[in-house]
């Protein structure tokens, strides 16, 4: 690569090793991340994900190159953009996000900002002294005066979620020692297997995904038996159903089933089937219970026996 400085050049095979090797690029917002708790973000993910940061002009540059043999690298260059990070991994997209919760920090109100979430002050009582009741009812504060501090009678939304931060906002937060917000890696998009996807498919369960592929099932064999195309889903409706139809002209005819020989017992000597299924289960019930009973009455005879100590004629 004639014209790439030498650490650009380091730079761009460590990418191109780290694609090969790893299965899947996890995306991230770094935004209000420090370096110091990037650092301690890359030891909790030690053994499990590798984070590489870099210029974006330098990291498009190369997957650019890595697309020449890999052509759905390129689905990966439009989402490197503003202030984000590529985590490698071969482990899943959600036990990375665990660790990555793990390491968020809280921080307190910046003016300026973009708030990613709506911050509500809860009624209360608070330290602030008498003299800030003025600065609190500008802010539309309900507040009274109880034990020589200021009291929130009822919660007020400071922060709107999108909205910035003011500094008014963040001067009653950081008076009141509240500390709303919290930071860490944001995983924005996941390349997983040449596919790309957002990472709210991270948010469904197991539970729904079952019943999605039963409810799609369900509804391709009711289509199937309907239009009287087999399918996958439809046949083992279709042999159960042609199976109860040779049943039921086997009894009517007394044709000889060895599958409906059961069947036609039971029409002829009900009487004999419904009084063997209370036997039965009577028996299972008991069964263990009997002989411990007719232990037990044998050991109290010779228990009895020891403690006479004698016999009839003795």
């Amino acid at each position: 690569m004639p014209g790439v400085a030498q650490h650009k050049q380091e730079y761009l095979v460590k990418l191109r090793d780290l694609l090969q090797e790893y299965s899947t690029v996890l995306v991230c917002g770094v935004d209000m991340v420090t370096s110091n708790q990037i650092q301690k973000i890359r030891m909790a993910l030690r053994g499990k994900a590798v984070l590489l940061m870099g210029k974006n002009t330098l990291i498009r540059k190369g997957l650019r190159e890595y697309a020449e043999t890999d052509a759905s690298v390129e689905r990966l260059i439009p989402h490197v953009k503003m202030n984000v990070g590529l985590l490698f991994t071969n482990a899943t997209a959600s036990d990375v996000r665990d660790v990555l919760n793990t390491q968020r920090v809280s921080a307190p109100a910046r003016e300026g900002v973009i708030a990613p979430l709506d911050v509500t002050v809860p009624k209360g009582q608070t330290t602030l002294a008498p003299t800030e009741t003025s600065f609190m009812a500008q802010l539309g504060f309900s507040t009274k005066i109880n034990k020589n501090a200021i009291e929130i009678l009822s919660d007020h939304q400071v922060i709107k979620k999108g909205n910035k931060v003011t500094a008014s906002d963040a001067a009653v937060l950081a008076k009141l020692g509240i500390m709303p917000f919290t930071y860490g890696l944001e995983i924005l998009q996941i390349f997983d297997g040449g596919n790309a996807y957002s990472p709210a498919i991270l948010d469904i369960k197991q539970s729904q995904l079952a019943d999605a592929v039963a409810s799609a099932v369900a509804t391709i064999a009711a289509i199937g038996l309907g239009a009287d195309f087999p399918t996958l889903a439809s046949v083992p409706h279709s042999v159960i159903g042609a199976f109860k139809n040779v049943l039921a002209v086997a009894i009517e005819t007394d044709y000889d089933l060895p599958e409906a020989e059961r069947m036609k017992e039971m029409i002829k000597n009900p009487s004999a089937f419904a009084a063997a299924a209370p036997a039965a289960a009577a028996a299972s019930s008991s069964g263990a219970a009997a002989p411990a009973k007719k232990e037990e009455k044998a050991e109290e005879k010779v228990e009895e026996d020891e403690d006479m100590g004698f016999g009839l004629f003795d």
